[in-house]
């Protein structure tokens, strides 16, 4: 790859309020096929570059240049040069990987995107890795690795529940706990499902879908139904936990805004030795009934009290770390900027 000072015209990605006060730079990529993929289908990569950066961006061939803000224009040339090395050493980028590099390094311009795309969460296959995508789920994972307690609270769609699967299936293959414990409150999502038929496992089971769902992601359902069957993988609704010491265990509470303080104040004592424990969240996403008469958030009311207390770390994901499709992220935004105005 090379820079140019005084580069061809390519037809710009031009973004609104671009600034052409500076000197336009020219990256020219050596792989005209790693360039295009990086550059996306139809340019999108680099639309969406220009768009976010609001500088003016333009592709011919395998090269790019970028007019605009100096601080800026450093700021792409850093990150297609990044993401260019990650092609050439065999990552391959999805669709919304290129807007969270760029978000990463907005947030810390001296961020090496190789530790996020390059450090396996977990590897279920040579073509299924989880890898954290933002730096809030590298914090994340390096919490949920050597911290007994981890908080994970967010909006939807920051990997929360997925991320602590996959860090507690790394570390159940590796033999560094012997049971995984998935769990989460029987509560309905403001409607009533009725009857039930069949046994209790069959009655809990649609609560607990999301987290067989995660499973079933990273492993092959064979492997899942065998690990279940010999006990190495538990999922059991909230209630089950009661009473129980969990040694050697890595426990995962998930949707926790829906426990009540008595429930949440159950589950985090029932830590054992040897054991970790990933508790999940949001907490503008509350379906516990009658709340108006006085029933806090488990959540809410732990987050008060354990603040403090050495063992625990709390994390807070922003609509930033949101990975799911583009329009999730705009969704989150559109709520919570309606909540600001109403109060």
């Amino acid at each position: 790859m090379t820079h140019n000072r005084h580069p061809a015209s390519p037809a710009p990605l031009q973004a609104k309020d671009a600034s052409d006060a500076t000197e336009p730079v020219t990256l020219v990529f050596g792989d005209a096929s790693l360039a295009n993929e990086l550059f996306g289908p139809h340019n999108a990569n680099m639309t969406m570059l220009a768009e976010s950066s609001g500088l003016s961006i333009g592709t011919r061939g395998a090269s790019v240049t970028i007019r605009g803000d100096a601080g800026k224009s450093v700021l792409a040339q850093n990150l297609l040069s990044q993401l260019y090395s990650l092609l050439k050493a065999g990552v391959r980028l999805h669709p919304r990987d290129v807007s969270h590099a760029y978000d990463s390094l907005v947030r810390q311009p001296e961020t090496e995107l190789k530790t996020l795309f390059q450090d396996p969460v977990f590897a279920a296959s040579p073509r299924k890795t989880v890898v954290a995508k933002t730096l809030s789920q590298r914090e994340y994972v390096a919490s949920l690795r050597g911290t007994d307690m981890t908080f994970a609270v967010g909006p939807a769609g920051t990997g929360k529940t997925y991320l602590a699967v996959a860090v507690a299936l790394s570390m159940l293959l590796a033999k560094r706990v012997r049971r995984l414990i998935l769990t989460r409150p029987a509560v309905e999502a403001g409607e009533r499902l009725g009857f039930l038929p069949g046994d209790l496992a069959e009655k809990v089971n649609p609560y607990l879908r999301p987290l067989y769902d995660a499973l079933h992601d990273m492993l092959d359902a064979e492997r899942v139904t065998e690990m279940i069957g010999t006990g190495a993988i538990e999922i059991a609704p909230l209630a089950f936990m009661r009473g129980r010491t969990l040694n050697n265990a890595f426990i995962i509470l998930d949707e926790a805004q829906n426990t009540t303080p008595e429930q949440m104040k159950m589950f985090v004592t029932r830590l054992g030795f040897g054991s970790r424990a990933a508790i999940t969240g949001d907490i503008t996403q509350i379906d516990l009934p009658d709340q108006g008469a006085g029933r806090r958030s488990g959540l809410i009311h732990a987050l008060e009290i354990l603040k403090n207390v050495e063992g625990i770390s709390i994390l807070r994901f922003l609509k930033e770390d949101v990975i799911r499709h583009p329009l999730v992220g705009r969704i989150v935004q559109a709520y919570d900027d309606h909540q600001t105005h109403s109060r």
